[in-house]
């Protein structure tokens, strides 16, 4: 009969424990929810950051014309008309401008010349067929 009474709270203890740790709420399900909010945290920086990164470069679009120069070189391979564009086979790149022959124009230049200044892309040179 004593058995009995040590048994059955026993039970009872064992029984709500396991609801404790495994249950919908138990601390198994919240340690992992934790860990699914620190990767949403740090996915959310990451957005955040890369968000930023992006308004710099959207202030940088409108308001830098050195900028906007220097992304017309470097995707779109457009050169000024002075410039003297070198190609040489074999090179990773097809076209690659020199060093300008004036002193920095684009900070002497007013407002939209730099712009205005440059041509359409260089195509490459034909090979012959030696």
């Amino acid at each position: 009969m004593q058995k009995r009474f040590f048994l059955v709270p026993a039970a009872v203890i064992v029984f709500i424990l396991c609801f404790t740790v495994f249950g919908d709420r138990g601390l198994l399900r919240i340690n992992h929810l934790h860990r699914d909010l620190d990767e949403t945290q740090k996915h959310l920086n990451e957005l955040k950051e890369e968000n930023d990164k992006l308004k710099r470069e959207i202030a940088a679009l409108q308001s830098d014309r050195r900028y906007l120069e220097s992304i017309a070189r470097r995707d779109f391979g457009l050169v000024r008309s002075n410039e003297v564009i070198y190609q040489f086979p074999g090179s990773g790149k097809s076209v690659a401008p020199t060093a300008q022959p004036e002193a920095a124009p684009a900070a002497h230049a007013p407002q939209g010349a730099t712009a205005g200044k440059l041509a359409q892309p260089v195509q490459p040179a034909a090979r012959s067929g030696k």
